[in-house]
């Protein structure tokens, strides 16, 4: 690896080739395009399915299935860089247990690490800043000063050399991701105000519409010296949490991270010059862009699908229902700890004092039973005097939500 003064001495070098950031037009689908109408249909449907999916979702659930999110995004978003880190994993690295493997325990904390982002993000932590340089840098701050030393390497696939990733800061070398070279690393800073100015202070129809266009837009500059993917696809789930007041209950991750092969493929086509008078006016496809735009909403609105099966109230009570009795018959949680989920389930949170009434007994049998519960990670409450809710533990995951991710293997 590099030396620090290596290191010092790369920082100090940023060309400029002196591109104008017409090079990236059209930076969204216009109203006056061929394409618009048919995307803006999508992303009205998109709009009224996130509603009624979100609303559908008792409030008191919606937290713990924002925290199951958060490790199932965490998860696929890393999957699409090579890096499998299973969500039992990740929850474990939440809870500080890391595994006695060095490689396991740095993608342990890279995904702790992008899960605090996410979360973050979630609680509001960039809003009204989504797409602005600064925020967008904030999100690759966040995220790399929680990263290993050995995850802030990045290395020259032509020169071999191995470039430290400061956190946040922009790239002072040219890269080649694939076919593509990025503009350079001096013109990143008009590239990335060009890239800001395009896509703030949108409408709501606009901005969910040029929700896939900021995506491939930001990873074509490709700023960072590396996490440009992770940051993209944060960046995109603030971006329709934004539009789209998803509450964090859904994301795109997973349905990006199933058709990887197509999501790769769609965004290369997005790197290809306008090809004729009918392609737009820019320098880049139109149409390419709104092929790609197309499959991101219509991924989009199949993992809201997805979801609405995995949370539909009567076939999550039959699983969750499945699995307590179980429990209970093997001795693993007391009798009666099927009436206080199911109450949950139902109410979507409980009050500690309606718990006795629930399983039909007194006080002290209702907090034992409360007290397995909670030991088992199924149940939480933010105080001791706060109601408590259900949580989604990701050991549980197969049973109570399948398919959300695969089965642990072993």
């Amino acid at each position: 690896m590099d030396t620090k003064s290596d290191i010092k001495k790369h920082v100090t070098e940023a060309k400029d080739r002196g591109e104008s950031p017409s090079l990236m037009e059209p930076m969204r689908i216009g109203e006056t395009s061929r394409h618009r109408a048919a995307l803006s249909d999508l992303a009205l449907e998109l709009a009224a399915r996130s509603a009624g999916f979100r609303s559908s979702v008792p409030g008191g659930m919606r937290t713990s299935l924002a925290d199951l999110v958060r490790s199932m995004n965490c998860y696929y978003s890393n999957l699409i860089e090579g890096h499998d880190t299973h969500p039992v994993d990740i929850e474990r690295a939440l809870n500080n247990d890391y595994s006695d493997d060095r490689r396991k325990r740095d993608l342990q904390l890279e995904a702790r690490a992008h899960i605090a982002v996410q979360k973050w993000i979630d609680s509001g932590g960039l809003s009204g800043r989504t797409v602005t340089a600064d925020g967008i840098a904030d999100i690759h701050r966040r995220f790399c000063a929680e990263l290993p030393e050995s995850l802030l390497w990045a290395e020259d696939p032509k020169t071999g050399k191995h470039h430290k990733v400061i956190p946040g800061a922009l790239r002072k070398h040219d890269v080649k991701v694939g076919d593509h070279i990025p503009v350079s690393p001096g013109s990143l800073h008009r590239f990335m105000a060009h890239f800001e100015q395009a896509y703030v202070h949108l409408g709501k129809t606009d901005a969910i519409v040029a929700a896939a266009a900021a995506h491939h837009r930001f990873l074509w500059i490709h700023p960072y010296l590396d996490g440009n993917g992770r940051v993209a696809r944060l960046m995109s789930h603030a971006m329709l949490l934004e539009s789209l007041n998803t509450g964090g209950v859904w994301s795109i991750a997973r349905g990006l991270a199933r058709n990887v092969d197509k999501y790769k493929s769609l965004l290369a086509n997005c790197d290809m010059p306008r090809r004729n008078s009918l392609d737009g006016q820019g320098n880049l496809s139109e149409e390419a862009l709104a092929d790609f735009t197309r499959f991101f909403l219509e991924t989009c609105l199949d993992q809201i699908a997805f979801m609405e099966e995995l949370v539909q109230p009567e076939r999550l009570r039959v699983r969750i229902q499945m699995w307590v009795e179980e429990e209970i018959r093997l001795g693993n949680l007391p009798p009666k700890s099927d009436n206080v989920l199911e109450a949950i389930l139902y109410r979507g949170e409980l009050a500690r004092a309606d718990a006795a009434e629930v399983v039909g007994s007194g006080d002290r049998h209702a907090r034992r039973i409360v007290s397995a519960l909670i030991a088992s990670g199924v149940l939480a409450s933010e105080s001791t005097r706060a109601p408590l809710r259900l949580v989604f533990p990701a050991r549980l995951a197969s049973r109570w939500m399948p398919g959300l991710f695969p089965d642990r293997a072993g």
